[in-house]
């Protein structure tokens, strides 16, 4: 029977906890104050540590000091209700099991507890967390307390310490490059350069230069030597952005610095040395264009040690209303237009709106809202027009395959995704049945949406938007009379 120690100042928390993890299944010892916890842990010697970052006798993570200490095998998960991203990353990327953000899901907690006490005597890292202050407001900052970012988090955490190849992966505006530079500042290489680079804005004959430099006389124009971004960074970090529009020539010189940490300049002979981590970002399909040629495979390989993926904003939920505060403030600030309020107009078409564009169409709608508001208050008619109306000009890309049929093949669906390093199977999955539903009612219904609604059990408005994030197209001829004349 595992033993599991909880150490957390909230009443209701514990109470959970005592009903969760009841005999015969575990043995639970709970624990208000450092104090009383530090007193358990020398007692009972817990398969499993449960700490709340904030206590009323000492910080949170000097108990964690405490318990590293004295139980150095012993895995100890985090919880808070205050998280930041610095901290999260910090979290994983130090050694702790897990770490975790209030309110809890207790039959998540349950599994997680059952996983780390079944297999503590093979994994048990000694972790140690430094202090982390609350994150600053900056424009590199990562923000979101979704389940899918809470996962980027500990990705970024459990390979920031290494020197391993990164490749980002996500749609446009997700945040590929906050990401990178996330992973820059926990490495061991934040004393050292980090440079971005677009690949897609580059003109072909201009980025096999900026990348590898070119020698004095290597083309018209090139009247002096030039060091290029490999070479510049030597020590630190290159960000390879939109990594899938390099040329095949620049694929081959990339391939070998990273084979070889090696290359020469344009129109040189000398082999110029380096040592630069890369870090690649794509929102382009690279496995398809490997199939077709387009990309090579041993690059691609070489590139994909450790993917992240990161969600589209659409599947990040109560993710939005955080950012749009984030925003709201900094472009205020910035622009030199304090906003005092929100209307709950424009709120409601700010979270409700699809974002196709993601985080930098959020970025983008809100500076506009500022600068047309009036009198401190974002009103419904300062927001762009198609976040106004509800109508993106830009449609969110196609979605996945149907489901239709019993023959779908879910067991091969979750191992691709498993493969491609996902970490939004869950929220894809329910996007993909959630379509199919929809579809499949509105087919019933004869695309009659008031009817589909009742059906679906949720309200016509909520099935129109669904509609939209979904990508889902109902044809004028399948539309009732009462849908026809509106």
């Amino acid at each position: 029977m595992p033993t599991l120690l909880v150490i957390d100042d909230e009443e209701s928390i514990l109470h959970a906890f005592r009903r969760a993890f009841r005999p015969p299944d575990f043995e639970l010892h709970a624990a208000s104050t450092a104090a009383q916890g530090l007193d358990l842990l020398a007692k009972v010697r817990p398969d499993v540590v449960i700490l709340d970052i904030h206590l009323p006798d000492s910080s949170g993570l000097d108990t964690f000091d405490h318990v590293r200490t004295a139980e150095p095998k012993t895995p100890i998960v985090l919880i808070t209700g205050h998280g930041t991203t610095d901290l999260a990353i910090e979290a994983i990327k130090r050694g702790a099991y897990d770490y975790l953000l209030k309110p809890l899901e207790l039959p998540t907690l349950r599994d997680l507890v059952t996983r780390a006490a079944a297999t503590s005597r093979l994994t048990r890292v000694p972790a140690v967390i430094p202090d982390v202050e609350p994150a600053p407001e900056r424009a590199d900052l990562l923000l979101g307390k979704c389940p899918a970012m809470q996962e980027v988090y500990k990705a970024v955490g459990r390979v920031a310490g290494t020197d391993a190849t990164v490749l980002i992966l996500g749609e446009s505006g997700t945040g590929k490059e906050l990401v990178a530079r996330a992973v820059y500042r926990h490495s061991r290489r934040a004393d050292k350069p980090f440079l971005a680079i677009n690949c897609a804005a580059i003109p072909e004959t201009l980025l096999e230069s900026e990348l590898f430099g070119h020698e004095r006389g290597a083309f018209t124009g090139a009247d002096r030597q030039r060091v290029g971004k490999f070479e510049q960074a030597n020590g630190g970090t290159v960000f390879l952005d939109e990594v899938g529009d390099m040329t095949p020539l620049t694929q081959t010189k990339v391939l070998r610095l990273l084979q070889e940490q090696a290359f020469e300049r344009v129109g040189g002979t000398q082999t110029v040395r380096t040592d630069v981590r890369v870090i690649a970002a794509t929102n382009a399909d690279l496995e398809a264009m490997v199939g077709d040629g387009r990309f090579r495979a041993d690059l691609f390989f070489r590139l994909n040690v450790f993917a992240i993926r990161l969600p589209p904003l659409r599947s990040r939920g109560a993710d939005v209303p955080l950012l749009v505060d984030h925003y709201v403030r900094r472009f205020g600030k910035e622009l030199g237009r304090p906003v005092q309020a929100i209307t709950d107009e424009a709120a409601n078409l700010l979270r409700e709106y699809p974002w196709p564009g993601n985080v930098r169409e959020l970025q983008s709608a809100v500076k506009q809202a500022i600068l047309h508001m009036k009198g401190g208050v974002l009103t419904a008619d300062a927001l762009p027009s198609a976040v106004a109306a509800g109508d993106p000009l830009v449609r969110t890309p196609a979605p996945p395959p149907s489901v239709a049929g019993s023959l779908f093949d879910w067991e091969r669906y979750v191992m691709d995704h498993v493969r491609k390093g996902s970490n939004d199977l869950y929220a894809s999955a329910l996007e993909l049945m959630e379509r199919e539903v929809i579809v499949r009612v509105l087919k019933l219904t004869g695309g009659n949406q008031l009817r589909a609604s009742e059906i679906l059990g949720i309200t016509r408005g909520s099935l129109r938007h669904k509609l939209r994030t979904l990508n889902i197209s109902v044809g004028k001829s399948v539309w009732s009379d009462d849908d026809a004349a509106e």
